[in-house]
């Protein structure tokens, strides 16, 4: 699952690149299963309010964050948001997007999301019987 904030669009339009399945984050979201966080960044680097509430309720599950941002404000300020939250949740910051991303972001993205989010997803609901002969 791919959890994402969109506030002008740029990343609701990568979400339907990725052709992955995604939810869009409200003020009640709440997620019990891992997902990779899909988001901007506010301001000059800010993560956006929305999107902290939702990790404080559902971080746990979160395996990593991939961020658009706009290259105009700044190398330091440039999908911040992605920064501090893989530094606050201790989760990888998969990519850096400007804007809407290009395929080569997209390709990274889906790459992250087989080998973290669903081979590990299969992984943990594979039962294995064994018999005797």
């Amino acid at each position: 699952m791919i959890a994402y904030a969109s506030r002008t669009g740029n990343v609701r339009y990568i979400l339907s690149q990725l052709q992955l399945p995604g939810i869009e984050i409200g003020e009640d979201t709440m997620i019990g299963e891992p997902f990779l966080l899909l988001t901007y960044t506010d301001g000059l680097g800010d993560v956006p309010p929305i999107v902290q509430r939702f990790m404080d309720r559902n971080g746990k599950y979160c395996r990593g964050v991939a961020v658009s941002g706009n290259r105009n404000f700044g190398h330091y300020n440039f999908c911040r948001a992605g920064d501090t939250l893989a530094a606050q949740w201790n989760i990888p910051l998969v990519r850096k997007m400007e804007l809407r991303g290009f395929p080569s972001d997209y390709e990274a993205i889906r790459r992250f999301y087989r080998e973290q989010i669903e081979e590990r997803s299969a992984d943990r609901h594979e039962v294995v019987f064994a018999t005797q002969q």
